[in-house]
């Protein structure tokens, strides 16, 4: 996602999804009608530096659609800290936007739901088929082996982004490639009150894409191929440690990024006191904040050795937002015009080079602003070696449950506390514990 969400998924929330993924929701087994057939509600992620930013953004496009299709297209955009209980919310009454944005994470757990509309070949066909967007991005759709829940709009990938002038002064030429280069130069940045790596350790959901990639270089998955939860593996726990490591033993995170969860590890990096940071698609947000495009550079984010690819060479998961119709909206062929329009190659361009991100859409991406240094790496990324967070219907509960474990075991490195092969698995073992049985 282009922000990352700020709040953790509260306990209301995983009530919620409980209750969605046992009941299915508020809607029917058919898709909506047309009985408001010119307008439409749509709920936008905050992909922007401010809600304003995204209605800067945003609002030319729905005004150009509207003057095409003369369907007025009602905007709200939606805080990252409010967007999955709003959509869980809605999920539950039956009472939600025509079309919302949602986080690529939760395409499993809302497609359980059973509010979202299926995209069958039927209704990719509406949108120009599925063939025009690229692989990765529909690998975030919705569970392997069903209809997808929702279609990609943003996709976005992690990378190492670096402070050119830290590492000069610090006689440090390249940026690190594995993780053990990447402690190394850390820890020859970490002095004087700047640290080497910056991090946002109560960000639940950042910490479960950091440690998701790090199973999958140790040769874990934190579910089966079933579906269960498997959190207690060799690999899993040396992916949690591994990660609070860097502040725990290799000392090369600052202990008050145990608190961060608003993004302030991007300020820091902006105001030259943390020399690295791994991140989605930061560029915009760096310019926000003042920084020149020469000041940073950007490498792909490192794997244990060797190069990036699939596998143990993973490294980022596929991030994104993805666009979904709610199955009891009043204007289901405005809904799908809407899905086409804003999917099409030439809003794929304008509304991914506005936000830094890069077009789901194959043909969109050959356009030259996409072939900048800064973008080409997180393309290349997600073309080569991102993977997908698992598509299981429990998937926000996973992200609260582990994320909470990694947030804890940051606070206990913070404070000085040993971070144990034996205390990781503690905390993991509690959070599988929380999961729900199959």
């Amino acid at each position: 996602m282009r922000r990352i969400r700020a709040a953790a998924v509260s306990a209301v929330t995983l009530s919620f999804a409980f209750t969605v993924a046992a009941c299915g929701g508020g809607s029917s087994g058919t898709e909506g009608s047309n009985e408001q057939p010119r307008t439409l509600t749509y709920w936008a992620s905050n992909q922007g530096a401010s809600l304003e930013v995204d209605k800067k953004v945003l609002q030319p496009e729905l005004d150009k659609f509207e003057k095409r299709t003369g369907i007025e297209v009602k905007l709200e955009v939606v805080p990252w800290g409010d967007l999955l209980n709003r959509i869980l919310t809605a999920t539950t009454s039956g009472q939600g936007p025509d079309v919302l944005n949602i986080g690529n994470t939760w395409s499993a757990s809302l497609q359980s739901s059973g509010a979202l509309l299926s995209w069958d070949a039927k209704n990719f066909e509406a949108i120009g088929g599925k063939d025009r967007f690229v692989e990765s991005a529909l690998g975030s759709t919705g569970v392997q082996g069903q209809d997808p829940a929702a279609v990609p709009l943003y996709s976005m990938a992690y990378a190492l982004y670096y402070n050119k002038k830290m590492f000069a002064d610090a006689g440090i030429e390249q940026p690190p490639t594995t993780w053990k280069e990447l402690a190394e130069t850390g820890r020859k940045l970490s002095e004087d009150g700047t640290w080497g790596l910056g991090a946002e350790g109560s960000n639940l959901s950042n910490n479960i894409h950091q440690v998701f990639v790090l199973a999958k270089q140790h040769g874990a998955d934190f579910f089966t191929p079933d579906g269960k939860a498997d959190f207690t593996s060799d690999g899993a726990v040396a992916a949690v440690k591994q990660y609070v490591g860097l502040m725990a033993k290799d000392k090369v995170i600052a202990p008050g990024n145990a608190e961060y969860a608003q993004n302030q590890s991007l300020s820091d990096f902006a105001k030259d006191k943390t020399a690295m940071v791994l991140w989605q698609t930061a560029s915009a947000t760096f310019a926000s904040q003042g920084m020149n495009e020469d000041e940073w550079g950007v490498a792909p984010a490192p794997v244990q050795s060797g190069e990036p690819g699939l596998g143990r060479a993973t490294n980022s998961m596929v991030a994104g937002i993805n666009m979904a119709v709610f199955k009891n909206t009043k204007n289901i062929d405005g809904a799908k015009k809407f899905v086409k329009f804003m999917t099409s190659d030439e809003e794929q361009i304008i509304l991914n080079k506005a936000y830094g991100s890069i077009p789901p859409a194959k043909a969109a991406q050959q356009d030259p602003a996409f072939d900048a240094p800064a973008l080409a790496v997180l393309r290349d990324t997600l073309a080569t070696s991102a993977t997908a967070l698992p598509q299981v219907p429990e998937e926000s509960q996973f992200e609260t449950v582990v994320g909470t474990a990694v947030k804890e075991l940051f606070a206990d490195a913070a404070a000085g506390r040993a971070v144990t092969t034996e205390s990781v698995r503690a905390k993991l073992e509690k959070a599988q514990q929380q999961m729900p049985e199959k």
